[in-house]
């Protein structure tokens, strides 16, 4: 399992609930949280067959900014 991270726009709960359908539903994303408390709003994805395209695709389809670390 490869283990990916994040820095986003998504800032409140709210982000989360627009994004968390896209996340959940992408393929080979076995599971993902993003921590609201760093400046950076680090998503941190546990991919099983995901690629860094996939995550980026499913976050900035609902709106979201995304860039590897």
């Amino acid at each position: 399992m490869e283990q990916l991270k994040f820095k986003t726009s998504i800032k409140c709960t709210g982000c989360l609930n627009k994004v968390t359908p896209q996340l959940n539903n992408t393929h080979g994303i076995e599971n993902w949280e993003v921590d609201l408390k760093n400046p950076d709003k680090v998503l941190t994805v546990n991919a099983q067959n995901a690629s860094e395209e996939d995550v980026v695709k499913a976050v900035k389809k609902v709106g979201f900014e995304i860039e590897r670390i």
